[in-house]
């Protein structure tokens, strides 16, 4: 026959954690009933049976402040609660509780463990602002965790200033406030700002709190500032010719800086031409010498200089402001031609184009007209082209062969002249042959200058050889010439020899 023996199960296992010491965390801004972790225990006994029911409780918290009973657990589930308020992590940043794991609905075997609570910061203190602000910063203090996000800062101008003078970034430690002017300020419109000044965490407040505020008073301190011409370009428009002495403009400059009665003194720099003169208490600028519309220094009608205002403080300040004269023209300069000489033939002499040059605008210029002066006009013929901007010059009689002097005068369309004078070679040939002499004579010229350089280079060929006789042997040379051009030289030795020319 089959027996079976079942063997009963005796508590004879205590609870065992899972494990030791167990580890949480809470926040700070927790309230009761909030669940912070959970411990468990296991017991080898029969599953099931009053020997491997387990029941939990807390022995003791350390430390027992604000209250002993800050934390409750679940006899059953093992999970820890906050139990009463005022959870400070400025004050208990941890908490250690004794847990004991019982048996037989926890009045059997036990065992003890430990759970380790971690308070967190939450965003609970109202930002303090400091009472000395050094510079131009501002400063709090924050009793919330340092560098965390509940520590950070963000800093606001809420009045004080109106027109955005001010701007405030943070500093490097994230609790400072740095004020810093984000546009210009002017110690005679306003030399004191006072600003209304709050701060605020990057993480809103876990609790109710009131924003921090702080006043700052900022002293705007006066510094010299250099005088402001108005307007900066000035611009006018004068005749060229005006006279020597002329007023041109009153040029001036203000001081920016009422409060210090200071003068404005006045120079011109850059004045490249010499032309003007400025009186240094008035601005008052004058004409020093003449001026003219086609120099040099003249760019588009306009000469420039600069104004320099300058104060008399102990360092002075110097303001500039930039004078444009557009100068008008004025027919001051009369026709010229470019040409000076001129070669023609004394035989149906070829006409000559003879180019004329104004340096004035158009309005003063071509058309042009011609006259021939003096003596001129019983050899000559002078007109102008069909443009009316050259001149057509013919020789009108035979004349010897020479040099002749013409005097053409030339006028612009406003009647302005002057007499030009052109130096004319005439040579005996017939129409246009002047120039193929010239040419022809150019040549001749330049094969000459070639014979007389390679009669040059065979001379200095020739004093490199070794001389007959030495330089203390003195002979005399005897040259006569017969009738077909032969040269016959003695030589030093005695005995003729001829050299053909």
């Amino acid at each position: 026959m089959e027996i079976i023996v079942k063997v009963l199960d005796m508590n004879d296992n205590k609870p065992v954690f899972t494990q030791d010491p167990f580890t949480g965390t809470v926040a700070e801004a927790s309230k009761p009933g909030d669940e912070v972790m959970r411990v468990t225990a296991t017991d080898a006994d029969e599953e099931g049976s009053a020997n491997s029911d387990v029941r939990y409780t807390i022995i003791s918290q350390e430390p027992p402040l604000p209250s002993p009973d800050m934390f409750v657990i679940n006899p059953v589930t093992g999970g820890i609660r906050v139990n009463a308020p005022g959870l400070d992590r400025e004050k208990i940043p941890k908490y250690t509780l004794a847990i004991q794991a019982a048996d037989m609905e926890g009045n059997g075997l036990t065992s003890f463990g430990k759970a380790i609570i971690t308070v967190t910061d939450s965003n609970d203190n109202a930002l303090q602002f400091m009472t000395f602000f050094p510079e131009n910063k501002v400063d709090v203090t924050d009793r919330d965790e340092p560098h965390s996000s509940t520590c950070s800062t963000t800093y606001n101008i809420v009045g004080g200033d109106p027109q955005g003078l001010f701007s405030v970034s943070i500093g490097p430690s994230k609790l400072e406030g740095i004020i810093t002017t984000a546009k210009p300020l002017d110690f005679e419109k306003n030399n004191k700002y006072t600003l209304l000044v709050t701060v605020q965490n990057e993480v809103p407040f876990a609790i109710s709190l009131p924003t921090s505020t702080a006043t700052v008073v900022v002293n705007v301190e006066d510094v010299n500032e250099a005088p402001v011409f108005t307007p900066v370009e000035k611009i006018i428009r004068k005749p060229e010719d005006l006279p020597v002495n002329s007023d041109l403009v009153l040029y001036t400059a203000t001081d920016p800086d009422t409060a210090r009665s200071q003068k404005v003194t006045y120079k011109i720099l850059n004045d490249v031409a010499g032309w003007l003169s400025i009186n240094k208490d008035t601005g008052l600028i004058k004409v020093k010498s003449l001026m003219d519309r086609e120099s040099t220094f003249v760019q588009d009608n306009k000469y420039s200089v600069l104004v320099l205002g300058i104060d008399n403080n102990e360092i002075p300040a110097t303001g500039t402001g930039t004078l444009i004269i557009e100068l008008e023209d004025v027919n001051d300069n009369p026709p010229t031609i470019d040409e000076r000489m001129i070669k023609v033939c004394n035989k149906e002499s070829s006409p000559q184009l003879l180019s004329v040059t104004d340096k004035e605008g158009a309005g003063f210029a071509a058309p042009y007209t011609v006259q021939l002066q003096g003596s001129s006009l019983s050899k000559w013929t002078a007109r102008m082209n069909d443009t009316k901007t050259g001149i057509i010059l013919t020789l009108k009689t035979m004349l010897d062969s020479g040099d002749y002097t013409v005097v053409l005068r030339v006028s612009d369309n406003q009647g302005l002249h002057q007499d030009s004078t052109i130096q004319a070679l005439v040579c005996d040939c017939k129409g246009a042959d002047v120039h193929i002499l010239g040419i022809l004579g150019a040549v001749l010229l330049l094969l000459l200058l070639s014979l007389l350089l390679l009669m040059f280079l065979r001379k200095r060929g020739g004093e490199k050889k070794k001389p007959l006789l030495q330089e203390d042997d003195i002979r005399d040379t005897i040259y006569y010439y017969d009738e077909v051009a032969r040269m016959t030289r003695t030589s030093p030795l005695g005995s003729p020899y001829e050299d053909y020319l």
